[in-house]
């Protein structure tokens, strides 16, 4: 697979890194773990180099889960993790807030580095901005670990463009992570110009809309006891009606290109700048080969064209997010 480089960090990642969130739950029970360890080897085999996780998937399951199927190949790859919500460090309680004080986050790491099996973080995250804590004491929580070798890049997720400007001038950002597919634009607007701006790397998760735009989703579907999806405006039965005439496009350009809509939307993605890195998730071989597919996959000018000239006559019924967790992000 290609590489990218995010920004002007110098941190080289393969052009679709994975997201191991639904390993452990999120969209339902999550993957047994001896096949989740398959996967994730089997994704480096194929060329994945980048991975993504959290202390607060699980908590703490889904780094441990990455602990033990990469430590034999750490050396060959990077790995993302997150700090920034007040969890518990010796009982995995969550107050359900944010917590980014600067001595939770070196606790954060010290915990992540145990679990991942590893001596340094190559990309470590504040997963949400944290309002009672200045960014710049953050940035400089995150800096102090640096010089110390323990994490080599920082990034933001779910960040306003003057939370991004504030922290960087005290530790550059390699990366900011948010949510962008067809389905969600948001970012186009101010994200991206200010990212192209400071050399900020970006790193798409739900590239697939979750889901959504695989073209497998539709008004009858139903989705897990717990799936997060059900509490998603958008993917409410109506906004799902709706919303099918946007994968109708994608599957039109698909069917010409002899592709999938999953590889057409994350081709898609690609070609939007060539410092975005999507991080697709699954816990199916064949969903990650298909979306391997997508990183390899050409979409002529017109192609694209096609696509933001159809995409652009249809309004995405939905907020994408519950609005208590919409209120966590720091736009």
């Amino acid at each position: 697979m290609q590489k990218r480089k995010l920004g002007t960090s110098g941190l080289e990642v393969s052009a679709l890194g994975l997201g191991c969130m639904g390993m452990t739950g999120v969209y339902g029970a999550g993957g047994d773990r001896s096949e989740m360890i398959k996967l994730l080897r089997a994704a480096h085999d194929r060329g994945i180099t980048h991975f993504d996780t959290a202390e607060a998937y699980g908590p703490f399951a889904n780094e441990s889960l990455l602990g033990e199927a990469l430590q034999p190949i750490r050396d060959q790859l990077t790995i993302a993790t997150k700090f920034g919500f007040d969890i518990d460090l010796e009982t995995a309680a969550r107050s359900g807030g944010t917590n980014s004080r600067p001595e939770h986050i070196r606790a954060v790491a010290e915990a992540a580095l145990k679990r991942l099996r590893t001596d340094r973080i190559d990309l470590f995250y504040q997963h949400r901005v944290d309002l009672n804590v200045p960014i710049e004491d953050v940035a400089g929580a995150v800096k102090e670990l640096i010089a110390e070798g323990k994490v080599k890049h920082f990034g933001l997720s779910e960040a306003g463009v003057q939370t991004i400007r504030r922290a960087h001038s005290v530790q550059p950002i390699a990366a900011v992570q948010s949510e962008y597919s067809l389905f969600w634009r948001g970012p186009e607007k101010e994200l991206l110009p200010v990212l192209e701006e400071l050399g900020i790397g970006f790193v798409p998760f739900s590239p697939l809309g979750a889901g959504f735009l695989t073209g497998k989703i539709d008004e009858n579907t139903k989705f897990d006891d717990g799936d997060f999806r059900n509490m998603v405006p958008r993917f409410s039965p109506e906004a799902r009606k709706a919303n099918l005439e946007l994968v109708s496009v994608i599957k039109g350009v698909a069917d010409r290109k002899k592709a999938t809509p999953a590889q057409v939307a994350l081709a898609w993605l690609l070609a939007q700048k060539p410092w975005i890195v999507p991080i697709p998730g699954t816990t199916k071989l064949h969903r990650l080969e298909e979306n391997i597919g997508g990183a390899e996959l050409n979409l002529s000018p017109e192609d694209l064209a096609e696509i933001d000239r159809e995409a652009s006559k249809i309004e995405v019924q939905g907020e994408r997010l519950p609005e208590a967790v919409l209120k966590m992000t720091g736009h």
